[in-house]
């Protein structure tokens, strides 16, 4: 049952806070005089990402301001009343820009194809065009620790690179930059304050594409495995976070053609084994993977 005022629920937006608080020191998302365009879609995330960064506007040493905004793209069914009304609520600035883009896409992909390359180049345009037009120089979505997971895997598996959705991003122009300030927040974190929070979710379906197929799939893995494995997924996040070149391939990102032999030493696992020999790497992995011989996992 929703209660926004319970322990449980202000134990949730203290640790949701802390992430947007952590993430932000750790890739300075926002700073002193900025005035940050908040993307509002009316899901979970995004409803999350303004009360958090609203929270943060309050309490952290820094004078920033927030600017919500809506993007109306005129699909049939959307509920243009709910996210005005919402705003109002909250006291913050805010901008609903209304441009129909669905028409476009209609007209410009063939029935049955996915519309959403086309309909996410137009949607990019028109935000960067209001930021500007609004005097910001932020733009915050509302991605989060599991949306940045799957794009890594979706790239690992289906376009080999190692590759994420990055927290900040700054635009080709120069003049403006994306951030992610929901980067270390889970999604099963935010979907809890979301329910608590009762807010008037607007579906995700109403444009009648069909959902990625290979995302969904990446997250039904990510999930079972998290099931299976709890912590799981922080460990895989926190791999985001250190990476060594010299222990992968790429010979862009690291000397290899420079290496010398210059002194006496052993040979490198690529991991911290216990012990020094083949022997016990072998039994330090067989801790943590499964045997090869009876899983086909």
């Amino acid at each position: 049952m929703a209660d926004p005022h319970s322990a449980n629920t202000n134990k949730l937006r203290k640790r949701l806070t802390r992430n947007v608080a952590e993430a932000n020191i750790d890739f300075n998302m926002i700073e002193d005089g900025d005035r940050v365009l908040v993307c509002c879609s009316g899901g979970k995330d995004s409803y999350t990402l303004l009360t958090i960064l609203a929270d943060l506007a309050q309490r952290a040493p820094l004078n920033f301001e927030l600017v919500a905004m809506n993007l109306d793209q005129k699909q049939p069914g959307f509920p243009d009343e709910v996210l005005p009304a919402y705003f109002e609520t909250t006291g913050l600035a805010y901008r609903i820009v209304t441009e129909d883009t669905y028409a476009i896409v209609k007209d410009k992909i063939a029935a049955g194809k996915t519309t959403c390359s086309l309909c996410s180049r137009l949607r990019r345009g028109i935000i960067y065009r209001t930021a500007r037009e609004l005097g910001c120089n932020k733009i915050a979505l509302g991605h989060h620790r599991d949306d940045i997971l799957e794009t890594f895997f979706l790239n690992l598996f289906f376009a080999g690179r190692l590759k994420a959705m990055p927290p900040k991003l700054k635009t080709d122009t120069g003049d403006l930059m994306v951030i992610r300030p929901l980067a270390y927040c889970a999604e099963k974190d935010i979907a809890r304050f979301a329910r608590a929070m009762a807010y008037p979710i607007i579906p995700c379906n109403l444009c009648g594409s069909q959902e990625n197929l290979q995302r969904q799939n990446i997250k039904a893995m990510l999930q079972d495995w998290e099931k299976s494995y709890p912590g799981r997924a922080d460990i895989m996040f926190k791999a985001l976070q250190n990476l060594v070149p010299s222990h992968l391939m790429d010979h862009r990102h690291f000397e290899f053609a420079e290496l010398r032999v210059d002194q006496e030493g052993g040979w490198d696992f690529g991991v911290e084994p216990e012990s020094g020999d083949r022997a016990g790497t072998a039994a330090f992995l067989s801790q943590w993977l499964p045997n090869p011989a009876t899983s086909a996992d």
